[in-house]
């Protein structure tokens, strides 16, 4: 074997040792982060699976038909969380009821009339500050604006606070959804003659439309839960009442009052309540994944 041949094979066998070594780092690289990674979702899960066993376990023990029908009670008497429950409920409808139609007007507007433009990037920066602003921040700005000058609490402030949390996450979900419809839908029904609105009404809002929904579902599953702005405009209210002009009772702040307090009844109250409100957030999440799932 002459020396050029020798040196060709030492050569090969060395850049195949190379390779193999290369192989090897990669590999034990590739499962380092595959343990970090398992050790980090077992973490997670964890924690999640012990929370909802907690909720499951003691919120179960204080449903009752009492729980659902009667009003909050004083201190060790019976009663239940029903003025709690429509008090919440009447505020988070009423949010979504205005938020939702200013969301997705303002997100049809940055993607469709003017994603480039001067006001656009504001709006973009103003709501991205509004999603990252603390809920508290949003409670106090209503309260100095609403409460103050109409000197009381009440549940329409509250529906107002909560309504400023949604209308953001609405927007930003809408103004994504918009942009992933294909352009050529757009460039199709513009080659037919079809005005502006109609094409944003017929054929891109139509094609996002289960990704937006998906959108306000997750606005209402994070408003129902919210406490701090609710404590700054709705205060509370320990009667049935209808008055959106009046303090009123929400599920999360009747949660707040009765766990911190030392009775017993009312910590098994405020368990019963964090159980329906987990019930409710995990049903909004379902259903805004069956909705992407299927066509509306």
């Amino acid at each position: 074997m002459s020396s050029g041949t020798a040196d060709k094979l030492l050569d090969a066998k060395t850049l195949d040792e190379t390779r193999a070594a290369r192989f090897a780092s990669r590999k034990r690289v590739n499962v380092i982060a595959l343990t970090l990674s398992m050790a980090a979702m077992a973490f997670g899960v964890f924690w999640l699976v012990w929370i909802l066993w907690e909720t499951l376990r003691q919120g179960i023990g204080g449903l009752t038909i009492a729980t659902l029908t009667q009003m909050t009670p004083p201190p060790n008497e019976d009663g239940g969380i029903a003025n709690a429950i429509y008090g919440s409920f009447m505020m988070v409808l009423l949010a979504t009821c205005v938020g939702t139609p200013i969301g997705i007007m303002a997100g049809i507007y940055l993607a469709e009339y003017n994603p480039k433009g001067w006001l656009s990037s504001v709006t973009r920066f103003v709501n991205d500050i509004l999603l990252s602003a603390p809920s508290i921040v949003i409670g106090l700005f209503v309260y100095a604006v609403v409460v103050v000058y109409f000197k009381t609490f009440s549940g329409l402030a509250g529906a107002l606070s909560l309504a400023l949390i949604v209308i953001p996450v609405v927007i930003r979900t809408t103004e994504n959804m918009l942009q992933l419809v294909p352009p050529g839908l757009r460039e199709a029904a513009y080659a037919l003659g079809t005005p502006k609105w109609k094409v944003i009404l017929s054929i891109t809002l139509r094609a996002a439309r289960a990704g937006v929904v998906t959108g306000i579902l997750l606005a209402v599953a994070r408003i129902a839960g919210e406490t701090a702005p609710l404590l700054f405009t709705a205060l509370s209210n320990q009667f049935w009442t209808s008055n959106l002009l009046q303090p009123m009772a929400s599920l999360p702040v009747t949660i707040f009052k009765f766990a911190m307090s030392p009775y017993d009844n009312w910590q098994q109250l405020a368990w019963a309540g964090v159980f329906l409100i987990t019930v409710a957030v995990l049903a909004l999440n379902i259903l805004a994944r069956v909705l992407t799932r299927t066509k509306l």
